[in-house]
Parts: structure tokens; C-alpha cells; sequence
């Protein structure tokens, strides 16, 4: 079947996972405080903390203790979305303020923008709310590319590991799973793509894992080939 879509993870896939775990957690964990004290009146962060409430079933614990607990989710890096959506909005002020870049790796750059000079559509499936997705496409080392993609897909839509959150993406863009190409290095996500037909490949950027029969095994972008 000739692949008319592209879906992409960003951690370790298209970008670097130290950059994640080095730079912008860091710096949501020394930012999350003062951030929910000055803004936990706004709607959207009000809504946010009401979420991480409901979440621990502790309907009225204090903002000591929300703090407190998605301070904790970050260390544990627990893909929960209230608190990555939190984190969209502490990284856009960091990337505003150009306190950092979004990173990619080169060959990911050149490939998105050759693959969508080919008309293959482009989209994001991350565990990073699409907010925090749009900033690092946005505040690129290479500029803003959030024009190469056609949407981008959350927690919202359900766990990456889960063959339904997948089914519902082939349903939104409107595209057969076998005309998609899934690509992360979690070979889990991967595994819940291939259950509704998706096309899988895994990038294996630092260290190649033992053959895989479900899925293609690469080390770059360059080594993709689109049928």
C-alpha cells in the first residue's frame, strides 16, 4: 500500500531524548512552583489543577500538595496530562524567552521537509501535550517547521501504547491505518500501531536492539524509504 501519511514521536525519534530529560524538564521543575502560584487563578491553569485533583481523588487538597504531586509525576516522568499540558505552558514561556531550542536531529530535518515537498502528509503523536509539540517544531534550532505538519495528537487521544489511541488517529485524518508509517523508538507503541494496520518502523538512534519481525529497525531518517 503506498504511504500517504507520516506519524512521528518526537522523544528519541525525531529529536534528542537528553534534550527532554536534561533541558526542558530540569527546567519545568525549577519553574512549576512560582508558575502555579502566580497563574492558579487563570481558567487554564484553574482547570489543570482541578485535573491533578481528580487524579489523586483528593478533591480539595491544597495547592502545597498539587505542587508537591506533579512535582513528583515529573521525576517519575509519568505521561499524565494535566501535567503535560502544565509543561506546555512553563516551556512556552522558556522558549519565548529563548532560554532554549527546540532540538532535532539533522537527518529528521531534511527528511520532513523532503517527504512533505513529496505531498506525504506529516503528523506528531507525542506524549508532550501538542502545545509543548507545536513549541519545539515552532522554536526550532532550524526555525519554525510547525508548517510541515497537518495536526498533532496528545495523551487526549489516549495512550501510546494502546491499538486504540491509533484507530482513532487513521479515523481523524481520514486515512486507512495501512496508509500510514508510525515512527518512534518504543517498540511497545510501535506493537499497539501494528494491531490496526499501521506501518511501523523503529529508529534505534544510539544502539541496535535484537531483531524485531514486527518491525523495521533503522538508525536514521535517511535509512527510511517510502513506498
Amino acid at each position: 500500500m503506498k504511504i500517504q501519511a507520516i506519524l512521528t514521536d518526537i522523544e528519541g525519534t525525531t529529536s534528542s531524548i537528553d534534550f527532554v530529560h536534561q533541558v526542558l524538564f530540569p527546567y519545568s521543575t525549577k519553574a512549576l512552583p512560582e508558575y502555579i502560584q502566580n497563574h492558579h487563578q487563570e481558567s487554564e491553569i484553574a482547570s489543570i489543577i482541578a485535573e491533578v485533583r481528580q487524579e489523586i481523588e483528593q478533591p480539595n487538597a491544597s495547592l502545597e500538595k498539587v505542587i508537591e504531586t506533579l512535582l513528583t509525576w515529573i521525576r517519575e516522568d509519568k505521561k499524565i496530562t494535566p501535567l503535560k499540558t502544565l509543561q506546555g505552558f512553563i516551556w512556552e514561556y522558556g522558549f519565548q524567552n529563548h532560554e532554549f531550542q527546540g532540538h532535532l536531529y539533522e537527518d529528521a530535518y531534511r527528511n520532513l521537509q523532503q517527504w512533505f515537498k513529496q505531498g506525504i502528509k506529516l503528523y506528531v503523536f507525542s506524549s508532550g501535550s501538542v502545545k509543548a509539540q507545536k513549541l519545539l517544531f515552532g522554536y526550532s534550532q532550524y526555525g519554525d517547521l510547525t508548517t510541515l505538519f497537518q495536526g498533532y495528537f496528545d495523551t487526549k487521544i489516549g495512550s501510546k501504547k494502546q491499538a486504540n489511541s491509533y484507530n482513532k488517529i487513521a479515523q481523524k485524518i481520514n486515512l486507512n491505518p495501512q496508509n500510514i508509517l508510525f515512527l518512534s523508538d518504543v517498540s511497545t507503541e510501535l506493537d499497539a500501531a501494528k494491531v490496526v494496520g499501521y506501518n511501523t518502523i523503529l529508529l534505534a538512534r544510539k544502539s541496535l536492539p535484537e531483531p524485531n519481525l514486527q518491525h523495521s529497525i533503522v538508525t536514521s531518517f535517511d535509512e527510511i524509504v517510502i513506498a
